[in-house]
């Protein structure tokens, strides 16, 4: 069995300042940079993002793992909501459920996620996900809460 090398200063825990900065308030993080999203659009509560279809995110049946799915989803709608916040805004997905309906074998995958504001710091969020033939893969909803102390109480 291949033993994975690890980077010790990639483990270190995160306090205080970031060891990264983010290019804008509209961009992907660290860990969506390494899934290889990307984001088309975000604006007005509704965003679009892609992912090619490769080995590293299949899974042992050779199909798109559902986690990089549901990345994709996920982020999809957090960038929805950013196009609503304002910059700096804290804010997390507190549930969310994913609903597989075909396998991606190949090619871009995209998700197009709108959210609605629910109560008080809640959004809730939709989206749809396709391969590259227009298919519907799978359907995403979730709950996001923006952090206390701002403005959204």
């Amino acid at each position: 069995m291949a033993r994975l090398k690890i980077d010790k200063e990639e483990m270190m825990p995160v306090d205080g300042p970031r060891p990264f900065d983010l290019e804008g308030w509209i961009a992907t993080a660290q860990f969506e940079d390494l899934v290889g999203l990307v984001i088309d659009m975000a604006a007005d509560g509704r965003a679009e993002l892609r992912v090619p279809f490769r080995v590293k995110l299949s899974q042992g049946g050779g199909v798109m793992h559902g986690g990089a799915l549901t990345t994709l989803a996920d982020t999809a709608v957090a960038m929805a909501i950013k196009s609503l916040l304002p910059e700096g805004t804290i804010f997390a997905t507190t549930e969310l459920n994913t609903t597989f309906l075909a396998p991606v074998k190949s090619g871009w995958v995209r998700a197009v996620a709108d959210v609605s504001r629910g109560e008080g710091r809640n959004f809730v969020g939709k989206a749809d996900v396709f391969d590259d033939q227009e298919v519907l893969v799978a359907r995403f909803n979730s709950n996001f809460r923006v952090a206390r102390g701002q403005g959204f109480d």
